[in-house]
């Protein structure tokens, strides 16, 4: 995600992310444990596999649920997050790209993807407008309207309000720990894309 796009963060946080930030620099530069498979655990996988689906099933589709705002699909949402984290400025992004990743994530088809944008650049929503990309007549670019930009902000916003009450049971170092974990599983998973 786009630094600028994220909306307020209370200092407490940026100072915390700050702090993060800096202890992962101190791993990168001192070797740390980075890229080494922790063996000392008996049944890691096993034990990371019984958290997955309650914390997928539980936290994850209550933040969905918090970003939905009752009005959208979880595939819309998921578009709408992907032009905030990946897009241009955060505010466009190719329609192609949007198909590639939610028919990675998704079992969903490129005609499923097109009803899910033309129920957004309608009425009553007209959160988005799909345009001719300049470099090719027969793509589009699916580009936030003013209506859309409003909208995404409210939908943080209430993701971040989800998320904040889990956050309020947790202590600082709890946090940063969190933080580190969802960072290097990103990172990993990541990596899996690339190989």
């Amino acid at each position: 995600m786009r630094p600028d796009a994220r909306p307020t963060i209370p200092a407490r946080i940026r100072g915390q992310r700050e702090r993060f930030q800096e202890a992962s620099l101190a791993v990168k530069t001192t070797g740390g444990s980075k890229g080494k498979a922790a063996k000392a655990i008996p049944d890691a996988a096993l034990r990371f596999l019984e958290y997955y689906y309650p914390i997928h099933y539980k936290a994850g589709i209550g933040v969905e649920d918090a970003l939905r705002g009752g009005m959208l699909s979880r595939h819309q949402v998921a578009m709408l997050w992907l032009i905030h984290s990946e897009g241009r400025e955060g505010r466009e992004m190719n329609r192609k790209a949007i198909e590639r990743s939610l028919e990675a994530w998704f079992e969903i088809s490129g005609g499923a993807v097109t009803k899910a944008l033309r129920g957004m650049a309608q009425p009553p929503l007209d959160l988005v407008r799909l345009v001719e990309d300049p470099r090719s007549g027969r793509e589009k670019i699916v580009k936030l309207t003013p209506k859309g930009e409003t909208h995404m902000k409210r939908m943080i916003a209430g993701g971040e309000a989800f998320v904040q009450r889990i956050v309020d049971h947790m202590s600082d170092e709890e946090i940063e720990q969190g933080l580190h974990f969802f960072k290097r599983i990103t990172e990993i998973v990541d990596g899996f894309r690339q190989d």
